[in-house]
């Protein structure tokens, strides 16, 4: 195959950017994005603007960020340009700091981060993930370097360059499910808050995010996801993950414009199947949930709430919950805590793909949540399993955690004015595009530097059982 022709420009070459804005440095680079901190020119405003290489990731940032250019907790986008036969370049909000910084931060700190911290921390992640869940946004990428922090202590959900919309525009339910349809979608100024009894700090941007007329049972929830997941997907405005799946983007989010006009023509592959373009393949492994592992590619929002379980882990043990160097010491490690994966334990294992392909021998004793939460209450353990199990639909969604006891408890969430903030980023990886500092949590899938395999070959395949 002939290589694409070298682009002949840069982002410091585009006319209709440095017209408007003076890049400064170059601040993340990787394989497939690039991010500059740059001056606004209208109102030296620094702003990032991140160049993004491939459509996919592009894409789906743009679509993903004008949906919740309104939600407090997603990072802003304020323009984006993208012409055809040139890189998007998204412009961004410029922030700080980020939460895998305060974790590491926290480890030099006498006390590392306060309970009171840790629920504040919380309450917005889960602010900004009821959001996406809402409009059935599934990031795909959850990790403490995905959510940036700025000086004021407001958390914000960034790089979406993964994510995708699980219900196409003008997608109508049956008048069955309308009414639940319709409180799921909502726009994100009605984002449930936390119990009244949380004090708020005085923040603008909490204005006005509560559910005024009820909230949404977990069953009506997820009716409404079975039923997204048994319609057909438009395929022009949900682009499939194809080969390109698993990506290393940078950060983004809200615009005007409509993200498809002067874009490329991309027409997907189509293979008949109507979830064409779902990929295990997806996020960063030592936050992936175990159904990806196992290769499915017929899943929801859930895998965010696995996600979420780890980071709340790591925000309490200021350690990875389950920092494994390939995909099978990742099962191996969660396996070592929650027991062997069996039907009893989620009764629809066996149609994973590669479930009886992949085998372990039986943990006997696995040693629980618990003990990878030393000296945490019995409700901070109970939140991190809720989430950190098996079954996806046994996942506690963002919406009702947000109503959790817990946050109503001594010691209450302290407000956003008393978070401690580090005032820079973690270091920069050059292979990860933005500002990471977690190592080995490849998005590849691989088999290396793991323990002993044995193969059995059938008539069927390949059987692997590791020790």
């Amino acid at each position: 195959m002939d290589c694409p022709p070298a682009k002949s420009w840069s982002i410091h070459t585009r006319p209709e950017i440095i017209a408007k804005y003076q890049i400064l440095e170059r601040i993340g680079s990787g394989a497939y994005s690039d991010v500059y901190r740059a001056r606004r020119l209208s109102d030296n405003l620094t702003v990032a603007l991140k160049e993004v290489h491939d459509y996919q990731s592009a894409f789906r940032e743009i679509e993903a960020l004008q949906t919740l250019h309104s939600c407090p907790n997603v990072v802003v986008l304020y323009e984006y340009f993208w012409r055809e036969d040139e890189d998007a370049v998204l412009v961004l909000e410029f922030l700080t700091s980020d939460l895998e910084t305060v974790i590491r931060d926290a480890k030099k700190r006498e006390g590392g981060i306060g309970c009171g911290e840790v629920k504040r921390w919380m309450l917005q992640i889960l602010s900004g993930i009821d959001a996406c869940h809402r409009n059935m946004i599934v990031h795909r990428d959850l990790k403490p370097s995905n959510m940036l922090i700025g000086e004021d202590g407001v958390l914000k959900l960034a790089d979406f360059g993964q994510a995708r919309i699980l219900v196409e525009p003008g997608y109508l339910p049956d008048d069955e499910n309308r009414e639940a349809y319709e409180q799921s979608t909502r726009t994100q100024a009605n984002v449930i808050q936390p119990p009244e009894a949380i004090p708020e700090e005085d923040n603008s941007c909490q204005e006005g995010y509560r559910i005024r007329d009820g909230s949404m049972s977990k069953e009506e929830y997820f009716r409404v996801l079975d039923e997204v997941k048994a319609k057909d997907f438009d395929k022009d405005t949900n682009v499939p993950d194809g080969d390109t799946s698993c990506l290393a983007t940078c950060t983004a989010s809200d615009v005007d414009e409509d993200v498809f006009k002067g874009s490329y023509s991309y027409e997907p592959d189509d293979d008949g199947d109507d979830r064409v373009g779902m990929t295990s393949c997806v996020g960063t492994r030592w936050f992936r949930a175990p159904e990806l592992l196992y290769g499915s590619i017929d899943y929801s929002l859930e895998v965010d709430l696995w996600s979420l379980g780890c980071i709340f882990a790591e925000l309490f043990t200021l350690q990875p919950l389950f920092p494994g160097n390939s995909d099978i010491d990742q099962l191996s490690r969660i396996i070592s805590v929650l027991g062997n994966l069996t039907e009893e334990r989620w009764p629809e294992c066996d149609k994973l793909p590669d479930y009886k392909t992949i085998s372990f021998n039986k943990v006997e004793n696995p040693i629980g949540i618990g003990a990878c939460l030393p000296n945490r209450s019995p409700d901070e353990v109970s939140l991190v399993s809720r989430l950190v199990c098996y079954d996806p639909a046994r996942r506690a969604t963002a919406m009702e955690l947000l109503q959790d006891k817990y946050f109503n408890e001594e010691p209450l969430p302290v407000p956003q004015s008393e978070l401690h903030v580090p005032l820079e980023k973690s270091g920069q990886d050059e292979d990860s595009g933005g500002w990471r500092d977690y190592k080995d949590m490849g998005s590849d899938s691989d088999f290396d530097e793991f323990g002993h395999a044995d193969v059995t070959t059938t008539k069927t395949g390949s059987f692997m059982q590791f020790s």
